[in-house]
C-alpha cells in the first residue's frame, strides 16, 4: 500500500537504520484502517501497539504524515483532511479520539498543541497543491478565533489548560512545569509559540491564497516580541512561562522552552544560545538518546514519562527548530545520536517504542504512569516516532 515509502527507506540514512525504518514504514502501512465514522478516508492510528488502540491523535498525526512525506503525499493529504474534518463549530479540533468501543469518542473541551500547519505547508511546497492549503486556512482561521476566545493568557501570550486543570492539552502527560504554580490565565511558552505559528502560517497562506496577510503579519510580529521580552532568561539563556521565567524558585529546563525555536519566534542571538547552551549541552538536554525531556541536571528529573525521557518527536522538533536558526551541525548531533540509539533497541527488541531511556538503557525500564494498569512505554507507537523524517532531515544536514 506503501510501496513509494518502503522504496525510500531501503536506501536512507546509515545501512544500520534501515531495518528499523523499514520496520517503521511497515507499521504506517498496518496502522491504516477503512473510512469509518467520523473519518471519510482511510485513517492512520496512533499505532497498534499504544494501550488505547485504535486511537487517532490530533499532534500525533502531524508527525505521521511528516513521516510519509514526500513518498506518499495521497495518503499525508488524507490525513489532514481527516484531522481538520472534525473541527468543531467553535474552531477547536480534537486532541484524541477514541475509535475503541461501539462509538468513536472525543473532548469536547480539550485540545492538543496545533502542530498541523507544518504539515500542511510541507504538503503545499511538496505537491503544489493549492486546493489543500485553502481548505486548511479557513479552518486555520477558525482554530485561531477558539486560541483567542479560550485560551487568551492576561496581559498578553497563551494558555493551555493543563494550567487550570490537568487535563494535559499541552501534549505533555503529568509535566514538571505545572507541579509548583498556582491555577490561571498565564502565558505557557509552548501555547504561545504554537499561537505564534498559527498566525505565521495564516500569513504565509494568505499572501499565497492572495489575501490580506497583514494583520496575521501583526499579530504574529506582537507575540514573537512578547516572547523574546517576557518568556527567555539571559541567566540561563532558555525559554520558560511566564510565571516562572523570573523566578529561579520554581523554574525547571524542560523541553518545551525550546519552541520558541521550532517556530522562528526566538531572536537570532537567544536562538543560539538555547542551542549551545542547552540543547547541546551534556548536562542538560543532550543525553546519550537526545534531547530528554527534562534536563538532566534538573531536579525534577526522573525516569518517567514526560518527566526526563526523550520522545523521538521532541528531538525531531528540536533538529527542525536549530535548521531554523542555520544550525544543521546541532540538528546532525541529535538526529544520529537520537537514531543510533533507537536501532540499537529495535535491533535488541524488534519493536519502536513510545518513549525512550535517556541513557540508551532498555526502555521497559523506564515508568509511564505508576497510578494506571499501564506504566510502560507503548511498543509499535508511531504516533511520536518520525523515524522517516528524522533520518530524512539527517540526510539533508549533510549537504
Amino acid at each position: 500500500m506503501l510501496e513509494n515509502l518502503k522504496t525510500e527507506v531501503a536506501g536512507l540514512g546509515k545501512p544500520q537504520w534501515r531495518p528499523m525504518l523499514s520496520y517503521t514504514a511497515d507499521l504506517h502501512e498496518r496502522s491504516i484502517h477503512p473510512p469509518v465514522y467520523p473519518f471519510e478516508l482511510p485513517w492512520e492510528e496512533i499505532g497498534p501497539g499504544y494501550f488505547a488502540s485504535p486511537a487517532f491523535g490530533h499532534w500525533d498525526i502531524v508527525h505521521q504524515i511528516l513521516d510519509v512525506l514526500p513518498s506518499e503525499p495521497e495518503h499525508a493529504g488524507n490525513q489532514i483532511i481527516n484531522d481538520l474534518a472534525n473541527q468543531m463549530e467553535d474552531g477547536m479540533v480534537p486532541g484524541s479520539i477514541w475509535m475503541k468501543g461501539e462509538q468513536p469518542r472525543w473532548s469536547k473541551t480539550c485540545s492538543h498543541p496545533p502542530v498541523w500547519p507544518a504539515a500542511v505547508q510541507e504538503y503545499w511546497q511538496a505537491t503544489g497543491d493549492l486546493s489543500l492549503v485553502a481548505y486548511a486556512f479557513d479552518r486555520l482561521l477558525r482554530q485561531i478565533a477558539w486560541f483567542e476566545n479560550n485560551r487568551k493568557a492576561e496581559p498578553a501570550g497563551y494558555f493551555y489548560l493543563d494550567i487550570l486543570r490537568k487535563g494535559w492539552e499541552s501534549g505533555v502527560d503529568e509535566g514538571v512545569r505545572f507541579d509548583e504554580t498556582l491555577p490561571g490565565q498565564f502565558a505557557c511558552v509552548d501555547a504561545t509559540s504554537h499561537v505564534y505559528w498559527l498566525y505565521h502560517h495564516a500569513k504565509l497562506w494568505a499572501e499565497i491564497l492572495g489575501r490580506d496577510a497583514k494583520p496575521f503579519e501583526h499579530q504574529a510580529r506582537a507575540l514573537a516580541d512578547f516572547i523574546q521580552n517576557e518568556l527567555f532568561d539571559p541567566e540561563t539563556g532558555f525559554f520558560y512561562d511566564v510565571w516562572s521565567v523570573r523566578n529561579p524558585q520554581i523554574r525547571h529546563l524542560t523541553f518545551e522552552g525550546m519552541w520558541p525555536l521550532v517556530v522562528g519566534a526566538a531572536a537570532p542571538e537567544q536562538a543560539q544560545r538555547a542551542i549551545d547552551e542547552n540543547i547541546l549541552n551534556p548536562d542538560r538536554f543532550l543525553t546519550p538518546h537526545p534531547i530528554s525531556s527534562v534536563a538532566a541536571s534538573d531536579v525534577k528529573f526522573e525516569l518517567r514519562c514526560w518527566r526526563g525521557p526523550t520522545w523521538n518527536s521532541m528531538t525531531f522538533w528540536a533538529a527542525r527548530g536549530c535548521c531554523t536558526y542555520e544550525r544543521p551541525d546541532a540538528a546532525r548531533v541529535l538526529l544520529e545520536n537520537a537514531l543510533d540509539s533507537s536501532a540499537r533497541q529495535f535491533e535488541r527488541t524488534g519493536k519502536i517504542w513510545e518513549f525512550y531511556h535517556p541513557y540508551g538503557d532498555d526502555p521497559l525500564t523506564l515508568a509511564r504512569k505508576p497510578h494506571t494498569n499501564y506504566n510502560h512505554p507503548c511498543p509499535d507507537y508511531l504516533g511520536h516516532n518520525p523515524l522517516i523524517a528524522m533520518a530524512r532531515l539527517w540526510e539533508s544536514c549533510l549537504e
